[in-house]
């Protein structure tokens, strides 16, 4: 029994490492509260072979992530031929087991209180604008839309869905917003060139940003300059616009 116990895994065939592997990384995914990299995956199957020697988790002490991605692809084929309610799914930040969206009518009602994360049209169509056109200035995207987003824009920011990526090299300095990775993971993307057609509507020219002026010549000031930016992408403070505003 001893000699069975320790008995090293370089002596197993890969097919016999890779059968449990499939089962164990089930496991850590249906327990986690959050999508689980390729190198986590990894990390948490070496450090339980490590401290568990003695038990069949430790026969994986050698494991690669090449056979845990392959494990990984043996369990998303697994749970599709076997019909269940939910799917192995990659995201932006790892792998997550997740429901099938078949099921949504009867797993909203055990969680009625949950508030709807449902975007309204404008805000939808003011993320795709700054999805398919990032890094992009919020009077690029009223351009494209034709009203104002200055609401939209800071609902969208309060959300995570997109971020301040810097600032135009132009008059003024607008800020440059992007998606964020919890926009990938909102929508259950692994990049951006999964987007529909990016390509294409990349290349599409935008129409000309007009900048309102007052009847003094003083630029308006947008709800956009009220968000707190870090300190690397605030502009140095001129005295001359300083007083001129």
């Amino acid at each position: 029994m001893n000699h069975q116990a320790t008995i090293n895994e370089e002596a197993l065939p890969t097919h016999s490492k890779l059968s449990m592997l499939p089962s164990i990384l089930e496991a850590l995914l249906f327990t986690s509260q959050k999508a689980l990299s390729l190198k986590e995956l990894f990390a948490l199957i070496k450090s339980a072979a490590t401290s568990l020697p003695a038990e069949a988790p430790g026969l994986l002490i050698h494991i690669t992530e090449k056979e845990i991605s392959e494990a990984l692809q043996m369990l998303h084929e697994e749970l599709l031929s076997s019909h269940r309610s939910y799917e192995l799914h990659e995201t932006a930040s790892g792998w997550q087991l997740k429901t099938k969206s078949s099921f949504a009518p009867w797993i909203r009602h055990l969680f009625p209180e949950a508030r709807s994360t449902r975007l309204s049209a404008p805000a939808l169509e003011t993320l795709a604008i700054i999805a398919y056109r990032q890094p992009i200035t919020r009077a690029d995207v009223e351009a494209v839309r034709g009203v104002a987003v200055d609401g939209v824009v800071q609902t969208l920011l309060d959300r995570g869905l997109i971020r301040i990526a810097g600032r135009a090299e132009i008059p003024g300095r607008p800020l440059l917003y992007a998606t964020s990775q919890s926009f990938l993971n909102h929508f259950g993307l692994r990049s951006l060139e999964e987007l529909p057609n990016a390509a294409e509507l990349g290349r599409l020219e935008l129409p000309k940003a007009t900048i309102a002026i007052l009847p003094d010549e003083k630029t308006v000031t947008s709800t956009e300059e009220k968000i707190t930016l870090p300190a690397e992408l605030a502009p140095p403070v001129d005295k001359k616009e300083e007083k001129k505003v």
